[in-house]
């Protein structure tokens, strides 16, 4: 677990050129409108914009540099506006880096530093083609820029929603010419859509609309692959939507992209963003009016991060966001919060005396933050031990901090719950109690046993097995960041199976499902391990698969959160992740654990039983939809989708896996399901021998099973039903017919004969139903003796 050290200055700007001007710069009433640091580091860029008098100029300074080697450009306002300041990768020297200035109406000057000279201006381009173009957002990507750019119409009094979607998203490279830098081809990736402002990740860009757009189209964000020509639909509320190929021009329509969505998008609630930001991972990180700030990850998949304290956020609040490893930092009213991206958790919160504080880079570092301030650089520092010192471990805060969280959910009252009121309160005393206990257990290694309450002593008792079982996973984890590359393996297999039994063990609540869910993403192979030692599945001496896991470990696979209960966040419910899992690597026991759950399902629920699975869709389903999202299809998929069918024994199931069979005219397997499965239930029977009888007619491919079909004819059918089926399924032949033809598949009367005889000298039911009576001794009966 990491730990923000103290605030230390690193910088007074004396290792700076011009250090001097550069405070008085920041001292100022007017703070810089943005605040850069170039790749190395070694570079700190302001842009002002408003200072007196109204001239806009962007300044450099070098870090531990020589005078005169700064850059300042300035720009009279007439002139349009700077949108841009960007660092690109020079496609001239490998490893080194150009400094981009873009303006409003396209004009982009290339500025690139050279040791003991400064700065050079390599070149001045035109980003964008047409004259009444303006750029509106400009974000880098490697040697690439990519801007959002307003085309206004050509006609003044056009309609105002047409007017709307005059954007275009658009691409060029920066490259190497003959006479220096030049830009390479346009290529549009979006065209007539609403306004966006583009964030660049280091594989993706995101396109978030503004806050002028229309209603509508505020309600989803757009990612776009470059790499695959690719554009993802998402939503915050809904997680990722659709995603579409780019193969051409016509494709990148706007209007044309959400032409498959309409429906869903305009039930979607709102975008909420007050602030957005990219993260060092290539997540686009987002923060709501009221606080909450979320990840919405290339995939398009949504994860909640953190809830900023002070309530509703004001537009004019300014918030800033910064990664720095797993480390996140935001800024907002004077205090700096430094969350866990991956646990969600506030490592620590500070008050800050300075008036601005600006993120900047530093390369190499990710264990400390960097702020520039109106005094100096100053930086934060992160260990990853904890501090022994401290009167409480970390694990007796997060028994406060989820029992604020438990509380809060339950509480009718509209304040916030803290960890300092449920200490002080008194009023809730079972966190208490385990924080004691807790404190009580984790101390006795380290100092000499506390005094414990005779109550909390035979709770301790109670709890002593899951205290165990907590330590030794604490000890693995332990383990496996001090292991050996060799050993990670082993050890990650054990923590997996550990988590996985805990979860199971718990309830199965949303939470939970997701938590899975990255285990089986992250450790495939280990969470395969995993479940088979859960369930205990393994073959018996007949090849049959058997599982020998607890009625409560089969409820939590079979009756936890449903698909349509957990959304479309990327979240598969337990049952579809273990299906996945046989997929994968042990394709042959899927039909068999299907059969399994499914006898399982019967002995746990009633048939007509809504809670459980098999009263929602049934399990045979829900395995072959898991089927269904594998990319290839293949003849070993047939074969697992008629095993999955079959395994089922419903009667749509079996029909429906009989007539894939002879789809792909497998004959003597479609015989073979016949006589199985028609001595399930007698409407079954007369169903599939209809279905053979109406093939036999069309074709001579069953004759050689006959011997084995005519045996399966229901006794209720008669002669004229079966002449009845054969004529409406006779093929139709183009030709007059004739009676002997030269072809030789057509059906005669003597393929037919021994059915017919076989149906004629049947007994006839009635008859079988008096045969008792008709055949009695004595008729008619004795009278019984009276009763005095």
């Amino acid at each position: 677990m990491k730990r923000a050290g103290m605030l230390r200055q690193v910088s007074d700007f004396s290792d700076f050129t011009r250090g001097h001007w550069l405070q008085e710069l920041l001292c100022q009433g007017e703070e810089p409108s943005r605040v850069q640091a170039s790749p190395d580091g070694q570079h700190l860029l302001l842009l002002q914009k408003s200072r007196p008098p109204p001239l806009p100029r962007v300044l450099a300074f070098q870090r531990h540099g020589i005078a005169g080697a700064d850059l300042e450009r300035n720009w009279q306002l007439p002139q349009a506006a700077l949108v841009g300041l960007l660092f690109l990768q020079s496609p001239v020297t490998s490893g080194s880096w150009v400094l981009a200035l873009v303006w409003e109406h396209g004009r982009t000057e290339v500025w690139h530093f050279v040791v003991a000279v400064g700065w050079q201006l390599l070149q001045t381009l035109e980003l964008c083609q047409g004259a009444r173009a303006r750029i509106v957002s400009v974000c880098s990507q490697g040697a690439s820029l990519v801007w959002c750019e307003e085309r206004p119409p050509l006609d003044a009094h056009s309609d105002m929603s047409k007017c709307a979607f005059r954007f275009c998203v658009c691409t060029r490279a920066l490259e190497a010419g003959e006479q220096g830098m030049r830009l390479g081809t346009v290529r549009i990736v979006l065209h007539n859509s609403p306004e966006y402002q583009v964030l660049a990740s280091p594989q993706h860009i995101f396109l978030v609309p503004t806050a002028d757009s229309f209603a509508t189209t505020s309600k989803f964000l757009l990612i776009w692959h470059p790499e695959e020509a690719k554009l993802t639909i998402t939503a915050p509320s809904a997680g990722f939507i659709h995603s579409r190929v780019l193969r051409s021009s016509s494709e990148s329509d706007f209007r044309k992209l959400l032409l498959g969505s309409v429906g869903l998008l305009s039930g979607l609630a709102p975008l909420d963003i007050h602030t957005s930001a990219v993260s060092n991972s290539g997540g686009l990180l987002l923060v709501s009016t009221k606080g909450a700030v979320n990840i919405v990850e290339p995939d398009g998949t949504k994860r909640h991060i953190f809830d900023l304290e002070g309530g509703p956020l004001a537009q004019r609040s300014p918030v800033q966001l910064k990664t720095f490893g797993s480390i996140l930092a935001c800024v907002l009213a004077g205090a700096l919060y430094l969350i866990d991206q991956n646990s969600g958790r506030l490592i620590e919160k500070k008050i800050l005396n300075m008036k601005e504080v600006h993120f900047l880079e530093s390369p190499g570092e990710e264990d400390s933050i960097q702020l520039l301030t109106q005094t100096g650089i100053y930086s934060f520092s992160f260990s990853k031990h904890e501090d022994s010192s401290r009167p409480e471990p970390c694990l007796v805060e997060m028994v406060f901090e989820e029992a604020c969280r438990y509380y809060q959910r339950r509480s009718l009252s509209s304040s916030k719950l803290t960890v300092e009121k449920l200490k002080k309160g008194g009023a809730f005393q079972a966190p208490v109690a385990l924080a004691a206990i807790l404190q009580h257990s984790l101390h006795q290694k380290q100092k000499p046993a506390r005094g414990l309450q005779d109550t909390y002593a035979k709770l301790l008792s109670t709890m002593s097995l899951e205290l165990q079982s907590y330590m030794s996973l604490e000890l693995l984890k332990t383990c496996v960041v001090c292991a050996s590359e060799s050993e990670v393996e082993s050890y990650c297999e054990e923590l997996v199976e550990q988590e996985v039994s805990r979860v199971l063990h718990s309830d199965m609540d949303k939470d939970n499902l997701a938590y899975l869910n990255s285990i089986f993403a992250s450790f495939p192979k280990a969470a395969w391990k995993a479940t088979r030692s859960c369930l205990q599945l393994q073959q018996n001496g007949d090849g049959l698969l058997i599982a020998r896991a607890t009625p409560e470990v089969w409820k939590k696979v079979l009756g936890g959160p449903q698909q349509e209960e957990v959304g479309q966040n990327g979240v598969v419910p337990l049952f579809e992740l273990i299906c996945a899992s046989f997929l994968r690597f042990k394709p042959k026991w899927l039909p068999s654990f299907v059969e399994l759950t499914q006898q399982y399902v019967s002995i746990s629920w009633t048939f007509s039983s809504k809670e459980g699975p098999e009263g929602r869709v049934p399990l045979y389903k829900r395995a072959l939809g898991v089927l269904a999202k594998r990319n290839k299809c293949s003849e070993a998929d047939n074969d697992m989708e008629l095993e999955l069918l079959l395994c089922s024994k419903r009667p749509k199931a079996v029909l429906q896996a009989l007539h894939l069979l002879i789809h792909l005219k497998r004959w003597q397997r479609v015989v073979e399901v016949a006589e199985k499965f028609s001595k399930l239930s007698p409407l079954l029977n007369k169903e599939i021998f209809t279905t053979l009888l109406a093939e036999f007619a069309q074709h001579r491919e069953l004759d050689p099973y006959l011997d084995t079909l005519w045996p399966l004819c229901p006794a209720e059918l008669t002669a004229s039903d079966i002449l009845n089926v054969v004529l409406q399924h006779l093929p139709r032949s183009q030709e007059d017919p004739v009676p002997f033809s030269s072809e030789g598949n057509q059906l005669t009367v003597g393929l037919l004969k021994p059915l017919l005889q076989r149906v004629v000298q049947r007994p006839c039911v009635q008859d079988e139903m008096y045969s008792d009576a008709l055949q009695s001794p004595t008729f008619p009966p004795p009278t019984p003796p009276r009763e005095h």
